[in-house]
């Protein structure tokens, strides 16, 4: 199985952004690029090259299902795992995301210092359904 390494995250609030790629990087070892926009995410995404992107539902300009709507129509990125980040849980929410395309729904506010392990799991159980 395929370990994750790369990850693509898509959040416009610059203290949460930190926090989460301070914990992803520094506690789960993990390879970040961090964006501000749908657009930047589309801007650097081929190039990085992700194993994960983990998007912020609620953005000025660019959404995130609009972001990923996008991004899965660049082929290389049509069957990149996603994960949403929202503080919007309402089950009529969540099962919309799910059924735009993301694995899961993470709900802001989140432990940095789980997020990684979180990815983890959401990524292993991903991979584990693709026979990977």
């Amino acid at each position: 199985m395929n370990d994750l390494n790369r990850v693509l995250y898509v959040e416009d609030d610059p203290d949460i952004q930190a926090v989460a790629v301070m914990a992803l990087e520094a506690v789960a070892g993990l390879t970040v690029q961090a964006c501000d926009s749908g657009a930047e995410a589309l801007a650097v995404a081929l190039e990085f090259a992700p194993d994960l992107i983990v998007l912020d539902v609620m953005m000025p300009g660019m959404d995130g299902p609009t972001t990923l709507a996008r991004l899965r129509e660049l082929p290389t990125l049509a069957d990149t795992p996603v994960v949403f980040v929202t503080a919007k849980t309402e089950a009529a929410e969540v099962e919309r995301f799910l059924g735009l395309g993301a694995l899961a729904v993470i709900t802001k506010p989140f432990d940095p210092m789980q997020l990684g392990a979180q990815l983890r799991s959401i990524w292993q159980h991903d991979q584990a359904g693709r026979g990977q």
